[in-house]
């Protein structure tokens, strides 16, 4: 499947050109509260802490980073006749929000869900300010509940305790709760697209709380219309988002008073710290992009990095409905291998491991793709004149598993099967891959490529199958390739024993469905128990050489007898079945330590330094904006890098753009959106182009004649975090 033919280069002694997979080559996870985070550093036992801590005062060399952790919500009753009427509800929460930012200086005050650590907030910019204007008035003091995350808060002439009936809840939510149920993932699938911005948070937190039945109905519509493409234009693309927030968010059932920041610390020392630190806008350091781009200062190109986090992994270790808590979302991050990432300062996605080469359609469907039956998976040819909405081709980058076994054309189809298959077994396996399965219309195999990667004394021969994604549904293509990429982070033969564990109810793939069943929930290493009873499975499948039936013909009788004796001889090796295809492997484990050594196979189609963009992200602003007829003239400022030895200055200054054209290391991108009467969106896009320094965003022919507002934000480098968002009055004459 894939060769790799390496020529002298070891027995010359020199480093090699090809350094496969990223900088640490072991990564080391224990378990330390908040408080003991500060000793930990000082005596540069860890080299970052996953996780919230406070600035210490004895620790000088950290850098910090922040991200959103999620909000502050006050949720009203709604039996409570005090605040039957939603201007009640709404003044309530306008003056509680001061009074929680007094309290708990970590919280922002901000009456809207979608915060500046959402990339759409531009596209709301101007609904944010009209929230913030509401005049707290008159109403009745409520009876709060306030959650454990929230005490401290002292009661006052806002609020008072509930003494049995209460008016409302206050308490905080973070994202990773807030998302639970919305968004999911399964093996190397992550999802669903818009998991990162706002509009879908703001219908996570409040849809369900709104109890008027017509505006229920017009949230989900609109919800629906804009998750299936329903829409002719980005302008009303955007119409439907607005109105999503605002149809979810008017009636304060359930409302952000303010969000809340994560404050995470790397160890900066000169040389027993990390640098190239990467991170993401919501998830902070707990995200695969930390792990991909982070090494250490003394031992750049490998080292042993420490990282600490607050709460030990619980959940069970299994790639299906697994690794659900927090540190084993962290844990899989980077030991399985998604398909595609969350972009770290966005709300697109990075190609990972498979790369979308075209999104096109409406298309018609080839006789020879796949549509799979479903509840059986079983595969059939697609209809003679079917058509899908949306095709997405891939190029997949193939790699050796763990165990040394080639991946393969069935690796990247099973997981579809499977989808199908247990979807109607196992809720949370319904969950995951209910867009999937909505949207998925076939699959089709197109060919498989030999790719080169020459470096002169090493040749790295890659095969890489070309697949294509036919979908029901039309997305953005921004969003379409996480939609249901052709990957899978494990081979099929670990999928089909799990499969057998579950039908032989040793265990279940989810938490909720081993309760159920009263049975283990399924983990492949720590659970001994279940790791000895799967050994004479997967025995007797190599005997059989066992195939199962969606897979005939893609995989012969040798193929599988060899794949399943590999399967056996890790588990034998290493005293665990979680084979992937990961750049890290599990080591070793214990109650409160977990380590990973890095696989450096030269298949591993990413290299050290593949993520490194997304380290140091750097800011950009609009500083003037000048009107030349029907084009706006935009001067920006920007945060400019200076790197001295091992440490760094990062300021902001005015930025002198290049043509366009021009070959540059830095690329500002100014998102613009015009919103007319109504509060309506009638235009928006992205300008780069360059003229005598300034970006220019030329509004020609793209308006009638009115007054409008434009909003403005520049992004440098694809970062758009915390992204400031200037506001200008226009008018095109009649």
């Amino acid at each position: 499947m894939l060769v790799a033919v390496v020529v002298a280069w070891a027995e010359a002694g020199h480093e090699i050109p090809y350094y496969p997979s990223f900088y640490p080559q072991e990564i080391a996870f224990s378990v330390a509260e908040p408080s003991a985070a500060p000793r930990l550093f000082a005596k540069n036992s860890i080299h970052a802490y996953v996780g919230a801590m406070a600035a210490p005062k004895g620790v000088a060399e950290l850098a910090w980073v922040e991200s959103l952790r999620g909000y502050a919500v006050l949720t009203f009753n709604p039996a409570s006749r005090a605040f039957a009427d939603a201007r009640d509800r709404c003044a309530a929460a306008a003056r509680l929000a001061p009074v929680l930012a007094a309290a708990k200086p970590e919280y922002v005050v901000y009456p809207y869900p979608v915060t500046p650590w959402h990339e759409d907030h531009v596209h709301h910019a101007d609904l944010v300010e009209a929230a913030k204007t509401r005049a707290p008035s008159a109403v009745p003091v409520p009876r709060l509940r306030v959650g454990k995350g929230l005490a401290g808060i002292a009661p006052g002439p806002t609020w008072r305790p509930a003494d049995g009936e209460w008016d409302a809840t206050l308490e905080d939510v973070s994202l990773r709760e807030l998302l639970r149920d919305e968004a999911t993932w399964l093996n190397g699938w992550m999802g669903p697209p818009w998991l990162k911005q706002g509009w879908f948070h703001a219908h996570a937190l409040s849809a369900r709380a709104v109890t008027d039945p017509s505006a229920r109905s017009a949230i989900e519509e609109t919800f629906a219309r804009r998750v299936r493409g329903d829409y002719t234009s980005a302008a009303e693309r955007l119409n439907l988002e607005r109105r999503l927030v605002s149809l979810a968010t008017r009636g304060c059932e359930r409302i952000p008073i303010g969000y809340a920041l994560r404050r995470e610390a790397v160890n900066d020392s000169y040389s027993e710290g990390v640098e190239n630190v990467g991170y993401d806008t919501q998830a902070g350091l707990g995200s695969g992009v930390f792990l991909r781009t982070v090494k250490l200062k003394d031992f750049p190109w490998n080292g042993w990095l420490r990282v600490a986090m607050p709460t030990r992994p619980a959940a069970a270790w299994n790639p299906v409905a697994g690794f659900t808590d927090e540190s084993g979302a962290f844990l899989w991050s980077v030991l399985g291998d998604a398909a595609v990432l969350p972009e770290p300062y966005g709300v697109g996605w990075l190609p990972n491991r498979v790369r979308a080469v075209e999104v096109s359609g409406p298309v018609e469907v080839p006789r020879d793709a796949l549509v799979l039956e479903p509840s059986t998976g079983a595969a059939r040819p697609a209809a003679v004149g079917s058509t899908a909405q949306q095709r997405v081709t891939y190029r997949v980058a193939l790699s050796k598993f763990h165990d040394q076994t080639k991946m393969s054309v069935a690796d990247v189809i099973y997981p579809y099967v499977f989808a199908r298959r247990w979807s109607e077994k196992d809720r949370q396996v319904d969950r995951a891959t209910a867009l999937l399965r909505e949207w998925l219309a076939a699959v089709r195999v197109v060919k498989v490529d030999t790719e080169v990667r020459d470096f002169g004394d090493l040749q790295v021969f890659l095969e890489t199958p070309v697949i294509e994604v036919y979908l029901r549904h039309a997305a953005e293509p921004a969003e379409a390739p996480a939609i249901a990429p052709p990957w899978s982070s494990v081979p099929w033969q670990l999928l089909v024993l799990m499969e057998e564990a579950v039908t032989r109810r040793l265990a279940a793939f989810s938490e909720d469905e081993a309760r159920r069943r009263g049975v283990a929930w399924l983990d492949l290493a720590r659970d001994r128990k279940l790791v000895d009873a799967l050994g004479p499975i997967a025995e007797s499948f190599e005997r059989r050489a066992y195939v199962p039936e969606a897979l005939r013909g893609l995989v012969t009788v040798e193929q599988a007898r060899q794949r399943w004796a590999a399967l056996r001889r890790f588990r034998q090796q290493n005293g665990h079945w979680l084979v992937t295809s990961g750049p890290y492997r599990l080591q070793k484990w214990s109650g409160d330590s977990t380590t990973l050594a890095v696989f450096r196979d030269l298949s591993y189609p990413n290299v050290v330094g593949s993520f490194d963009r997304w380290a140091l992200p750097r800011r950009a602003w609009v500083a003037a904006v000048d009107r030349r007829g029907d084009r706006l003239e935009l001067s920006v400022d920007a945060q400019t890098l200076t790197k001295f030895e091992r440490s760094y200055k990062i300021v902001r200054e005015p930025m002198r753009l290049e043509p366009t054209g021009e070959k540059t290391r830095d690329t500002v991108v100014v998102r613009w959106t015009v919103v007319g009467a109504g509060d309506e969106v009638v235009a928006t896009g992205r300008a780069q182009d360059v003229e005598g320094g300034r970006l220019i965003v030329d509004l020609k022919g793209k308006l009638p004649p009115g007054a409008y507002r434009i909003l403005l934000s520049p992004a440098l480098n694809g970062n758009s975090t915390n992204a400031e968002v200037k506001v200008i009055s226009y008018r095109v004459a009649e």
